[in-house]
Order: C-alpha cells, then sequence, then structure tokens
C-alpha cells in the first residue's frame, strides 16, 4: 500500500516542525543565557598563573552577561597536570554553565598521559585563546654566564654539569629548554618540580642554575637582582624587561614559544553561547583595569575566536609531539 501526497506532505510537514520547534528552543535557550551561576574551573591549586588570569576574567564576566545576581565562581579541581579538572568539564553538560580555562599543558597532556579520558578536540570546546606569557631564561647570579653565546659556549665545556629548573615535564618551560638543547647541541639536566613556585624557590637557593619560565613568575626577582635573564623566547622584546634579548637576537629564532591561557566549554554547548562568551572575553580583554593588571605581570593580551583558538591548539599540539619524539623524551606516563 502506497502513502497518498497528502501523507507524504503530512509527514514531511511534521518533520520540519520539529525541527523548526528544536531551533526555536535552542535559540530562546541562548538568549535566556545563563539563568544560574556558572562554575569555571581551574584544573591547577589556588594562586598560580591559570588561577589568576581565570579570577580576573570571572570577576567580569557576571557583568558582561547581564546576570548581575548571577555569580561566575571559580571552582580549583588539580591533579594530573591539568587532566583531572579538564576530564570533568569534557563530561559535564553542554549547557555554557560549567567550563574551563586551561594552561599550555592542555595540548601536551595528550603525549604524556597514556590514559586520558577524553580528547582534547571532540570533547571540548574553544572559547578563546586569553593570554600568552613569554618565556624567560634565567639564571643564578653565580652562574658564569651573561648571555645565551656564553651559557653555550659554558655548557658545551661542561657536558651534563649545569641544571635547569621546570615547573613540571610537558610543560612550555621544559619542552623549550629541551628544543634548546637541540638546537644548540648541548647537554643540560632537567630538574622538574610541581609548579613554577618551588622551581624558582631552589633556582633561587641555588640548588639548579637555570630555568626556562613564564615572564610572570620570574619578571620581580629580576628586577630585584636576585636572578639574571639571559633572553626572552619569541621575536619581541618585553617592556617589564626592555635590556633583555630575544632568543631570536641571540641567534636562535626557532625558539618563538611561550605559555598561553586558554578558555573553553564541553563540545557540543549551543554555537551562539560559545560565540557570546567569546565575544564577552574579548571586551573584557579591553577592560582598562583588567589590562592593567594582565600586564603587569607580563603578560600578551589576546582575546580571540573560537575558530582561532582551535587552530592555535592543534598547531600547539602537532609541534610539541614533534619536540617530544624528535628529542625522544620518556615523559609519557
Amino acid at each position: 500500500m502506497t502513502k497518498s501526497a497528502s501523507d507524504t506532505f503530512g509527514g514531511t510537514f511534521r518533520r520540519y516542525a520539529v525541527l523548526a520547534a528544536l531551533s526555536i528552543a535552542t535559540a530562546a535557550g541562548a538568549q535566556e543565557y545563563p539563568n544560574k551561576p556558572i562554575r569555571v574551573i581551574v584544573p591547577f591549586p589556588p594562586g598560580g598563573l591559570v588561577d589568576t588570569v581565570a579570577r580576573l576574567i570571572s570577576s567580569k564576566l557576571a557583568d558582561a552577561l547581564g546576570q548581575h545576581g548571577l555569580p561566575v565562581v571559580v571552582d580549583n579541581r588539580s591533579g594530573a597536570g591539568g587532566s583531572l579538572g579538564t576530564e570533568m568539564v569534557a563530561k559535564s553538560a553542554p549547557d555554557g554553565y560549567t567550563l574551563l580555562m586551561v594552561v599550555d599543558t592542555h595540548a601536551v597532556n595528550p603525549h604524556i598521559y597514556r590514559s586520558l579520558r577524553y580528547n582534547i578536540f571532540t570533547d571540548l570546546a574553544p572559547i578563546s585563546l586569553v593570554v600568552k606569557i613569554p618565556l624567560v631564561i634565567v639564571a643564578h647570579p653565580s652562574l658564569p654566564a651573561d648571555s645565551i653565546k656564553e651559557l653555550v659556549a659554558l655548557a658545551k665545556s661542561k657536558p651534563g654539569a649545569l641544571s635547569y629548573a621546570s615547573a613540571g615535564a610537558g610543560t612550555a618551560g621544559h619542552l623549550a629548554a629541551e628544543q634548546f638543547k637541540l638546537l644548540a647541541g648541548i647537554d643540560i639536566v632537567h630538574v622538574p618540580y610541581k609548579g613554577g613556585a618551588p622551581a624558582i624557590t631552589d633556582l633561587l637557593g641555588g640548588q639548579v642554575q637555570l630555568s626556562f619560565i613564564a615572564t610572570s613568575v620570574t619578571v620581580p626577582y629580576v628586577r630585584a637582582n636576585r636572578l639574571k635573564a639571559l633572553a626572552l623566547s619569541g621575536t619581541q622584546r618585553l617592556a617589564a624587561l626592555p635590556n633583555v634579548p630575544t632568543m631570536a637576537e641571540s641567534g636562535f629564532p626557532q625558539l618563538d614559544t611561550g605559555s598561553w591561557v586558554g578558555f573553553l566549554a564541553p563540545a557540543r554547548t549551543p554555537a551562539a553561547i560559545v560565540t557570546r562568551l567569546s565575544t564577552e572575553v574579548a571586551n573584557i580583554l579591553k577592560d582598562p583595569d583588567i589590562r592593567g593588571k594582565l600586564t603587569e605581570q607580563a603578560m600578551d593580551i589576546v582575546g580571540s575566536t573560537p575558530a582561532q583558538f582551535g587552530a592555535f591548539v592543534r598547531s600547539e599540539h602537532d609541534k610539541w609531539g614533534k619536540l617530544i619524539r624528535d628529542a625522544n623524551l620518556n615523559i609519557a606516563q
């Protein structure tokens, strides 16, 4: 028995009606967003780089979204290089009420942790690259080298005698140092710490000689002459350290890298909500008070589109994966 034309038309009409109703409901939900508190997961302890950025952005986000009575709460869920908190967000409802702030290890963790229970590309939706932070190569004042050229010469004269501290395996500082070792053909020993603060503490005490670490952590010590800065990653000098040359000036233009902080949501969060959050973050980053607080800590303000941030995460993932393979780094866990 064949369907009549009216039956076929009726079925098609009903399908379009359902799709239209769903579209209207989705649009209405996006327009009403937010109507309850928003939680920003920081997958690291309080007081660090990511936490600082997250709290600055969150302090303005509720008002930016027009929901003055609804808080944006920062929730620190640390562990496993940020992967525990990230997994929590990846498995959260994609409704815009559970968000994530990450650092550069986000793109490296898939190369380190064999048992990750999320995919950084398919389980999370990029919102915005918030800031970039150059790395500075700093040394204990007792180190008999005042430039990258002198450091390379010293390291070649004493293979394996110098050590450098990092905030942990797979961090930007660790990988940048390993890239430098390959480019310069030197042997310096990696000493990983559980965060930037203990790494700096031992560097200040002379237990290690060097560190490749975020400028936001080291600038105060360089200004106080408790550490000496040999060079900055990248191609541009920093206003906070105007007399410190770049790695490009020092003969290593390939070492154009640094730390960064970005904002994400669970995958399948409505595009309208992701776009709105990205727009509001970009606007917050134009606020003079926020800009002043971030630039004081030697951070470069970005504020990208979701597509730009997604492409950036992919490039970081691929770049560091190649380095890990080329340097034969045994950091998988």
